[in-house]
């Protein structure tokens, strides 16, 4: 019978000759509340105008990173300075000067965030594979029954009083429209909005499925899908295909002869166009509805979403193509936001054009707007040598699922938006070695060593002479 202590990882065996650390309870309790701050998304308003985001990830994340800092390497800590050195020049640099405090609060927010992060990294490479795929499964499972409880046992009422009391804004009040789509109002589990329970569910799914060593895990992940478009109906879930179609392309570690680069591109167009199609199936079959109000315009969030974020990013690439508009710099072009929208066919005029600061809710556009086209590449470049300096090899995986996520999630400085990146890239981690394992050699027993004969044998002692006995 498996014991608590192995369950969770306790007794895992280190990976090569790197011995780790076992997670203690403490570290588990801080972990399980850095996600549940990530999930909640429970913000505190320090001032008007300068908030405290994921106050409990903050927290714990201070926490867990004064815990980890023995893990903390020279060479990740000096990559993690130079992200933040460019981070600073690229405020000092953007045009309008006026902004320069607005984007100064961006830019802490952006280091707290990366901060955060790292700690958040460096504490689930400690844990382990099997412990933290078990700890997503825990995840998984009380969302899906929590949603369950909300919709048909009452629960909503609890979820709903406790929102009222701990979200100051954004709380999602569009219940007729949830009927008008879905056939119910859609569980919101103590989140401000129904997408923020999707988004949660699918980011932990796919780090479960990066994590686990279940021979059938994928028919599992694609059972955790369908019970989820039951349980919380929501768009967001159709990304779980794009992910895993993302996972059937990154290799499975660095070990072993790397296959030719026709069979890589050939299995990685295979498994794209199945991903796709499968895709636009589904789509087309469960929100056959919500489908229908994209094709003529009238889904107002996915334009706030998806589209509208894309087109202001052509429009400001245009004008900023270099270094964009820096951090949190919407103000600077709340009026190209205005007439890329009423310009758009996709656009209603009976929508209103909220505040520049909350109409960009993409965070993959966000990146290229506040960095322009040489500022974000140069940007992913340096956060990509910080991730090769922490071990991180799997760097398409880790952009790739961080840009599909993206399509479901804003605020660029937020803790959200890095922990999508860093968790993917731990979990990364985690699967190479898991990998690693399974596919290494079994080592070869070294031979017995030699048994001393015991007093008395008859034994020859050198010579051609007859054996004598020996004392």
């Amino acid at each position: 019978m498996t014991t608590w202590t192995e369950w969770a990882g306790y007794g895992a065996v280190p990976h090569d000759s790197a011995a780790r650390h076992p997670l203690g309870v403490m570290d588990w309790v801080l972990l399980v509340g850095f996600l549940l701050g990530i999930y909640t998304g429970f913000a505190i308003q320090i001032t008007p105008t300068v908030p405290f985001p994921a106050a409990i990830s903050g927290i714990t994340g201070v926490i867990l990173l004064w815990r980890r800092r023995h893990g903390i390497s020279a060479a990740g800590l000096a990559a993690f300075l130079g992200v933040t050195l460019l981070l600073l020049a690229s405020i000092l640099y953007a045009p309008g000067l006026d902004l320069l405090s607005k984007r100064t609060t961006g830019l802490l927010q952006m280091v707290y965030s990366l901060a955060i992060s790292y700690a958040l990294f460096l504490t689930v490479v400690e844990a382990g594979a099997a412990a933290f795929s078990r700890l997503m499964l825990v995840f998984i499972l009380t969302i899906i029954v929590g949603t369950l409880l909300e919709t048909y046992a009452g629960l909503a009422a609890i979820s709903d009083a406790v929102r009222q009391k701990i979200y100051t804004s954004g709380v999602y009040d569009a219940d007729l429209r949830d009927e008008l789509l879905y056939g119910k109002v859609r569980p919101k589990l103590f989140t401000s909005e129904p997408s923020a329970v999707t988004f949660s569910y699918t980011l932990f799914s796919f780090c479960w499925l990066l994590t686990s060593s279940w021979r059938h895990k994928r028919l599992g992940y694609l059972v955790m899908m369908a019970a989820a478009m039951v349980a919380m109906p929501g768009p967001t879930l159709l990304l779980m295909l794009l992910l895993l179609g993302l996972h059937e392309m990154v290799p499975k570690g660095d070990d072993g002869p790397a296959p030719l680069l026709s069979v890589r591109l050939i299995k990685i167009g295979a498994v794209a166009a199945l991903a796709l199609i499968a895709f636009a199936i589904i789509a087309s079959s469960v929100y056959a509805a919500r489908l229908d109000n994209i094709a003529n315009g009238d889904d107002e969030s996915f334009f706030y979403r998806v589209i509208g974020p894309f087109l202001v990013t052509l429009e400001v690439v245009k004008h900023h193509p270099i270094l964009g508009i820096g951090l949190t710099g919407e103000q600077m072009i709340a009026d190209t936001i205005a007439t890329v929208f009423l310009r758009s066919a996709s656009f209603s005029p009976l929508w209103n054009i909220p505040d520049a600061n909350e109409v960009m809710t993409n965070y993959f556009w966000l990146h290229w707007v506040y960095l322009g086209l040489c500022g974000g590449a140069v940007l992913m470049l340096a956060i990509s040598g910080w991730l090769r300096s922490l071990g991180v090899h799997a760097l398409t995986l880790c952009w790739l699922g961080w840009a599909i996520l993206g399509q479901a999630s804003g605020a660029y400085v937020s803790p959200k938006t890095w922990t999508v990146l860093m968790l993917i890239a731990a979990c990364s981690v985690l699967h190479a070695e898991a990998h690693k394992r399974r596919t290494a050699p079994a080592p070869i027993p070294a031979p017995p060593p030699p048994r001393p004969y015991p007093p008395g044998a008859l034994v020859a002692i050198g010579g051609n002479g007859p054996p004598r006995y020996r004392p």
